[in-house]
Formats: C-alpha cells, structure tokens, sequence
C-alpha cells in the first residue's frame, strides 16, 4: 500500500458528522482543546512529549494499585457520559505496563470515534483530567473504542513501513499526511523499525512526519 502525500487514510469506524456526545464532553470541559497534549500522548513513555523530546518529571511509577484506581475512575466517567448521551456499551478495564487501560466495547459506537478519531481524543483527554483531579497525579490512561486505536496503529505502521521503502527506494525524504501526536508516534515507530528515520514538522493541527533517507 502507497500513501501520497496529504492523503488521509480512512478507518472504517469513523464518523463525519459531530455527536451528541461531542457536544457533551466539550462543555463538561469548556474547552476540550486547551488540554489536549497536556497529559502526553497514549503511546509514549514516560519523560516523553509527543514527538519523544525529553520532558523533566519527578512523579515516580505509579504502582498496580494505583493505576487501578485510575481504571475505575475513568471507567465511571465512561459510564456517566455514556448515560448522558444515551448510548449503550460495555466497559472493560486493564493494566498494561504502566498505564491503565479503559474499552469500550460490544457495541458499534462511532459517536466515540470521530473522524480520524477526534472524538475518541477529545474523550480520552476529558477523562484524564478526570482521574488527574481525584487523584492529583499525571496520567497515561488511555481510552480504546471497540478496537478503533489497535485497528488505526496497524494501519498507520503500514504506512510508515510503505514510506520508508519508497524514502529507501528513491533516497528522497518523504512528507505525510498532517497527523496528531498518537498518529505521529506510531509512525516514527515503524520508521524506526525499519532501518530509517524520520523527524516532525510543521505547527498542530498541520504537524507531520517526514520520512528521511540515511546519510
């Protein structure tokens, strides 16, 4: 598969019109925007922004307990938003490594994706400053909606992979599509795997990756 440049792949469970929950979760917040990226990206780890540049942080690894704890906070501000909206699914809870891992699932709910995910981001960060304000501690929770961000990290590896053969193949630098920092680190990932690099450019919401050549 071959991305050109600017082109935006799609998902399949993304959903062009707004929601109602959009709606819901920008005015419990006032301004979903503001925070966005102030809790870090999803795939990151800890000490890192968005794009990997090293951050200073004293707050120690939170233990099982507490990410936990963390789970059940945000699985109840899931569940109250879901009852606002009047929208029916299940709500799983986990821990992976370090972060706490919250699902939505047995019900097809794109009103908590979006296009290209906004949605499910804008949700993501609402709820973090949920479980940041009960706690008091920085989070890396991260909120999945019926397998949506496992489905889009597949597709987005492929599309880092398919640029740094063709970046390899023509030894020109490639540009992407404009991404957000999720997007972003899933593709420097894939890059990277394959024996490249690649760095971000541009100013949000038009920031994106380009794929170098070696040397």
């Amino acid at each position: 598969m071959s991305q050109q440049d600017d082109a935006v792949p799609g998902s399949g469970a993304e959903d062009e019109a707004g929601s109602a929950l959009a709606v819901t979760t920008a005015a419990d917040d006032g301004d979903a925007g503001a925070s966005a990226g102030s809790f870090g990206d999803e795939l990151l780890p800890p000490g890192e922004d968005a794009d990997g540049t090293a951050e200073a942080s004293d707050q120690p690894r939170p233990t099982v307990a507490e990410l936990e704890l963390e789970g059940e906070i945000a699985a109840d501000y899931i569940e109250g938003l879901l009852d606002v909206a009047d929208l029916d699914g299940d709500i799983d809870m986990d821990v992976e490594g370090d972060r706490a891992v919250v699902s939505v699932v047995g019900a097809t709910l794109s009103e908590l994706v979006g296009r290209r995910g906004e949605v499910l981001e804008a949700l993501q960060e609402l709820t973090r400053l949920a479980v940041h304000q009960q706690t008091g501690n920085r989070t890396r929770m991260m909120l999945d909606v019926g397998g949506y961000r496992q489905r889009r990290r597949a597709e987005l590896a492929e599309a880092g992979q398919d640029a740094a053969e063709e970046v390899r193949r023509t030894g020109q630098p490639k540009k992407l599509w404009p991404m957000n920092p999720f997007e972003r680190k899933v593709v420097h990932d894939a890059v990277a795997a394959a024996g490249l690099r690649s760095e971000s450019e541009g100013e949000e919401p038009e920031r994106r990756v380009v794929v170098l050549p070696v040397g």
